[in-house]
């Protein structure tokens, strides 16, 4: 049965290949080519819920089939593309408009349209997105500048959860869990994934999974803030996380915070953590792999998590680590979050064990498979992907699965989302991230 239905204007060889792909992914893929034929297709059919509009080749007649769009009553988002200095007239800060730029993928439009539908199709009866955008108490982010797509947007409907795994001792394998995790939870599982790399020191999220100098969070609010950058100071472009993070082969999407620790002056710990929570509405899992510390971010981070997994290698000095952090959850009242998953579980101290010193339960036991990782890393792939009948593969998957008992007891029977249809097979190759080149 059809998805939602999707209005298509782009020059004819783009729309017939992002039509056929959408298509393939089951939304009703409609070709649009003139203002006329928006118009007659907007009046007769009342389940166009995302247009996707060429801004670049006729930006007038784009505008004209925007306004269309929110014509009456009618408030339909949409996907311009755009070229980057067009961005300060289009005039929808306030809206659940994005936009994207040549050259794209159809995979990353497929990826964007299922984002903002899952936004449309939870919205509750009776309220508009203006209304929603503007709850009784904004946050700072919010009061500092109307943005597209960016932190301080009020979104309806079902929360994405955000997990942490975060361990004050180094080394144990914070992020082979991180990656693995994301990949089963996203390919097996059929949740839609962000993996953030937090760690803005030793972090190498990026360079396990082959992603090449990836766009980073610090770097987009850095370039945002510039003098010359497309916007005012009554209306500033800042780009969603969601718009900003890589696209692996796996399917996670990826989010480096910074590139190097020189360049985290723009990270400033609260504004951060309320992009982060703003992409709930985007995922159904954000994963958090951090840095070993108690600083400022990792403490505003803290205080979002759903579920705070904490890697135990069996050995005292990192079981020492791990009973040092339960003192400072309690602290923080944050001790009903944490969960143990015991890495390299079948050597050294027992499990069980290791439960019992630390006085947390353990989600799941990860058996020692180290060479197997280091080889996945080299080629860029999760050892999900790589190798997917692999026993720790199997010990992953059954972390993810009572994760999801823990953080959703609903499991897949969640009521108001559309079920993603998301298989394995369906991602065939490195998807393409959209760009936002400032001229």
């Amino acid at each position: 049965m059809p998805r939602s239905a999707v209005a298509i204007v782009l020059p004819r060889p783009e729309s017939l290949a992002v039509c056929q792909h959408l298509a393939e992914a089951g939304f009703e893929a409609i070709p649009v080519a003139s203002t006329d034929e928006l118009e007659r297709l907007l009046e007769n059919r009342d389940d166009i819920n995302v247009a996707i509009i060429d801004g670049e080749t006729d930006f007038d007649r784009a505008l004209e089939m925007y306004s269309l769009l929110h014509d009456g009553n009618r408030d339909i988002p949409a996907l311009m593309l755009v070229p980057p200095r067009a961005l300060s007239r289009m005039g929808f800060g306030a809206t659940r408009d994005e936009y994207f730029t040549r050259p794209y993928s159809v995979e990353s439009i497929r990826w964007r349209v299922e984002a903002m539908l899952i936004r449309v199709e939870n919205l509750p009866a009776g309220n508009s997105a203006q209304t929603l955008l503007e709850p009784a108490t904004r946050s700072p982010i919010a009061e500092e500048s109307a943005m597209i797509g960016g932190p301080g947007q009020a979104e309806s409907g079902p929360k994405g959860k955000i997990v942490i795994v975060f361990n004050p001792k180094g080394g144990v394998g914070k992020t082979t869990i991180s990656i693995n995790l994301g990949a089963v939870l996203q390919m097996r599982k059929d949740r839609h994934v962000l993996l953030v790399d937090c760690d803005t020191i030793t972090g190498h999220v990026a360079q396990s999974l082959g992603l090449e100098r990836p766009r980073t969070l610090a770097g987009a609010w850095r370039d945002s803030a510039r003098p010359g950058f497309p916007g005012s100071a009554a209306v500033r472009v800042v780009e969603s996380v969601t718009q900003i993070a890589a696209v692996h082969s796996s399917g996670v999407g990826v989010l480096v915070l910074a590139e190097s620790p020189l360049h985290t002056e723009m990270l400033e710990p609260r504004r951060v953590a309320e992009a982060i929570s703003e992409a709930r509405s985007s995922y159904d899992y954000i994963i958090l792999d951090m840095h070993p510390d108690y600083g400022p971010l990792n403490q505003a981070l803290f205080s979002q998590a759903d579920r705070i997994l904490i890697p135990v290698t069996p050995d005292v000095a990192c079981i020492r680590a791990a009973v040092q952090f339960r003192e400072i959850a309690e602290d923080l009242n944050l001790r009903d979050r944490l969960s143990l998953v015991i890495n390299r579980a079948n050597s050294g101290v027992s499990a069980s064990d290791v439960e019992r010193v630390v006085a947390l339960p353990a989600l799941a036991r990860v058996r020692s498979a180290g060479m197997l990782f280091v080889r996945a890393s080299d080629e860029g792939k999760s050892a999900v992907e790589r190798f997917p009948t692999a026993k720790v593969v199997d010990d992953i998957d059954t972390l993810a699965g009572r994760l999801m008992d823990v953080t959703d007891p609903q499991g897949t029977a969640r009521q108001g989302v559309a079920s993603h249809g998301r298989i394995a097979d369906s991602f065939k190759g490195l998807f393409e991230r959209i760009t936002a080149q400032v001229s």
